[in-house]
């Protein structure tokens, strides 16, 4: 595994500043670590997906993450709540993905955040995997599918 340098330039231009102030991504609580698995780039998350700084952050890095390649695993195994800006933030996310032609799944989502994409009904839209390594086995079995 090796971990991905993130520069947001390209970011910006493409969509503009982050709607958060540079300095204030310390006190978020949600912390996001992206890296590379062979052609795979996992994006790990730690603490909580909610509205404003949080939700932001997790597009940026994601949206830049799209922007270099076309297979995402949102790691959620370390995400301890979501609120309705979350949810809303894994359907944009989504709709990113399809618009480059890249492939976003999900993976380990704990009891609490797996239930609310029950109720939302986003489990239905998202590729929901119950580990990070079925996520990541799903991507190999694509690829022996494409050589039939």
């Amino acid at each position: 595994m090796q971990n991905m340098n993130l520069d947001c330039e390209t970011w910006e231009q493409l969509f503009g500043p982050a709607p958060f102030l540079p300095g204030r991504e310390s006190k978020l609580k949600l912390s996001v670590e992206a890296q590379n698995h062979g052609d795979v780039i996992v994006v790990h998350c730690h603490g909580r997906i909610v509205y404003r700084d949080e939700a932001a952050a997790l597009s940026r890095v994601v949206g830049e993450v799209l922007h270099n390649g076309t297979k995402l695993v949102l790691d959620l195994s370390g995400v301890t709540s979501m609120d309705s800006a979350g949810i809303g933030e894994l359907a944009l996310l989504q709709t990113w993905a399809q618009e480059r032609n890249a492939e976003l799944k999900c993976a380990a989502a704990s009891t609490v955040v797996r239930t609310l994409l029950d109720l939302t009904n986003l489990d239905s839209v998202l590729d929901v995997h119950q580990t990070l390594d079925a996520a990541l086995e799903s991507f190999r079995e694509e690829n022996v599918c494409a050589d039939c």
